[in-house]
């Protein structure tokens, strides 16, 4: 009997009632994650302006985060492949509270903010990969037998871009309007998290753990991330959906940050918003659009990348920002569409033992795409800001006729454990 076959059985032995809502708890753990990393991202503004920080030092916060999460992605997802879901997920919630309390107790001096963000890192990094391949896996039969075979992607998705975007607004509009403005925003993830000690370990385990003799043969490797649809179509795809979100709420902010004046903290939470909230509001489509036989997802998803850098350039030349609001909409549809179609294409390569370790390979791939601004900003001068986006368009469009060529080749087959 293979590992697989054990796993499904030992699970099915367990089911002794139906499961239909389980993955609301898992979805909700995702969420409060999600919100724990991106309610810094607008605080950055507020932290050079009000606190004197060094541009620098800001840098510094965002390559702490990254310290935290790239390492968690990777790992929590081998971990979870070996001792099943519910541990990882159970320590992705308390690194998110501990985060959110470091945080919140800046005035205890700077290490404070970066030990707060690395541990924020390790949240996000961890319910990614294991929350989101614990939704796949409770989206199903026999624990929701409504759930169709998008469901799970669909689903993460959602978690990880609301959890996102209402961090981002709630920690965004205290800063700019509200009180406490340094720790009200952390104060209140704490109260929303706190729950989640208690509701993640409510969800019927869909991994249990591996005898010591698979888990010696498992280790790291992952054999499906060298598969050639992972490698010639997946891979390609997933840097420019973050790219899109750093440009969208990361660059265009600071481009237009004369044209907003002193709503520059406001207009950057409202782009980071409307981004990630129109990213969620398009599953529905997202789901039409994703094929088993093809790419098309992916390719639809890059496209209309593509027409969100021209609207972008719109957007920075006029000095606009009602264009730069079209560009995050325009954005965040291709975000939305490509982030579930390369989940739905991660989960139809990956083997059920391999799968939390994939889709934290994919997750930390997509992420290299936040550094973007960064280098973007590096590299002006000696080039123009016009340049640059023109040179990203067309590296852009080499991407998507690469995915083009490979979109119907080495398709893998399907799961049995899926149906």
């Amino acid at each position: 009997m293979t590992t697989t076959e054990t796993q499904v059985g030992a699970v099915s032995d367990t089911v002794a009632r139906a499961f239909p809502r389980d993955w609301m708890l898992v979805f909700g753990a995702l969420f409060v994650c999600a919100w724990s990393g991106n309610q810094f991202s607008p605080l950055l503004v507020m932290y050079r302006e009000q606190d004197h920080f060094s541009a620098a030092t800001v840098t510094a916060f965002l390559g702490i985060y990254v310290v935290g999460l790239v390492p968690a992605l990777i790992v929590s997802g081998s971990i979870a492949d070996r001792v099943g879901r519910r541990a990882p997920m159970l320590v992705a919630v308390i690194a998110g509270l501990i985060g959110s309390v470091l945080l919140a107790s800046e005035g205890l001096g700077l290490w404070t903010i970066f030990l707060g963000r690395m541990f924020s890192g390790v949240a996000v990094g961890t319910a990614t990969a294991v929350g989101t391949t614990w939704l796949k896996e409770l989206s199903r039969r026999p624990f929701d037998p409504a759930a169709d075979a998008s469901s799970g992607a669909r689903r993460a998705s959602l978690a990880f871009t609301l959890g996102s975007a209402l961090g981002a607004l709630v920690a965004g509009c205290i800063a700019q309007w509200g009180p406490w403005t340094h720790s009200l925003p952390f104060l209140l993830h704490i109260v929303v998290t706190v729950p989640f000690l208690w509701l993640v370990r409510r969800p019927v385990e869909t991994a249990p753990a591996l005898d010591d003799d698979v888990r010696d043969r498992g280790g790291f490797l992952v054999a499906s991330a060298r598969h050639r649809r992972f490698v010639r179509v997946v891979m390609i795809c997933c840097p420019w959906l973050f790219i899109a979100c750093g440009l969208s709420y990361g660059y265009q902010p600071v481009l237009l940050a004369d044209a907003a004046g002193g709503l520059g903290l406001a207009y950057g939470t409202l782009l980071s918003v409307i981004a990630l909230g129109t990213s969620a509001a398009v599953q529905p489509l997202a789901k039409r659009i994703d094929s088993e036989s093809s790419a098309r997802g992916l390719l639809v998803s890059l496209a209309i990348l593509v027409v969100g850098i021209g609207v972008m350039i719109a957007a920075v030349t006029t000095d606009s920002l009602l264009v730069g609001v079209v560009a995050s909409i325009v954005f965040g549809v291709g975000f939305g569409i490509g982030l579930t179609s390369g989940l739905m294409e991660v989960q139809r390569i990956a083997p059920p033992t391999e799968l939390a370790r994939l889709t934290g390979i994919f997750y930390a791939v997509a992420y290299v795409g936040f550094a973007m601004p960064t280098l973007l900003a590096a590299l002006t001068p000696p080039f123009t800001t016009l340049e640059l986006l023109i040179a990203l368009a067309v590296l852009l469009g080499v991407s998507l006729g690469a995915i083009g060529y490979a979109s119907e080749k080495h398709l893998p087959q399907r799961h049995l454990t899926d149906s």
